[in-house]
């Protein structure tokens, strides 16, 4: 019968939630391999054996940060009733995501970027592809709103998804500098007070 081998000594998503709080709080340039061993409770062997390198530890936590800490902000943008509704929730559900737990930390995906892409190139994309793909998200259902009348044709759906997706990552910095939900509420509402405006 062939021996298996030794087992794990720590549970691996444990580990891999503690190395994401410390991505998203310190960003991906600052959390250094002590600061994540140290978190996680396990050694620098242990983290190479399970993880490959700090890159691929990065981006299975960015991929946890999307399933959890992240969700419920973008899921609803294709399904709402109207565009309007659809950023109004985007805003909403971020100034509620930003803002759970004891401390505002804003989002990780435009927080824990490294400071230069250098030799972490394929971090800065990967996480510049999550960002885009959200105004993309936007893009289009703007100009679904657009074909189904809700906008006029002359919208440029292009510069209004940038201007939501940009006051959403804005949001972000606030979070991350101490507004409580209520100030971001009060960000959003701001926002949707002037749709009329934005897309007459």
């Amino acid at each position: 019968m062939p021996q298996r081998g030794r087992p794990r000594g720590f549970d691996r998503e444990e580990a891999l939630r503690r190395a994401m709080e410390v991505f998203w709080t310190q960003g991906y340039d600052n959390a250094s391999l002590a600061d994540l061993t140290r978190a996680m409770g396990i050694n620098a062997p242990s983290l190479y054996a399970t993880f490959g390198s700090k890159e691929a530890l990065f981006h299975e936590a960015v991929a946890l940060y999307v399933q959890t800490e992240g969700s419920g902000i973008w899921e609803q943008v294709e399904t709402a009733p109207t565009a309007r509704a659809a950023i109004a929730h985007v805003l909403h559900a971020t100034a509620e995501a930003f803002t759970r737990g004891d401390t505002s930390r804003g989002c990780m995906i435009v927080l824990a970027a490294p400071q230069m892409q250098g030799a972490n190139a394929q971090v800065c994309d990967a996480l510049k592809a999550h960002r885009q793909a959200n105004g993309c998200l936007l893009e289009r259902r703007l100009k679904r709103a657009v074909e189904e009348g809700e906008l006029p044709a002359s919208t440029d759906c292009r510069a209004l998804a940038s201007y939501f997706v940009t006051l959403q990552h804005g949001m972000s910095i606030q979070a991350r500098d101490g507004a409580s939900r209520e100030t971001l509420l009060s960000i959003a509402d701001c926002a949707m007070a002037s749709w009329n405006a934005l897309t007459s």
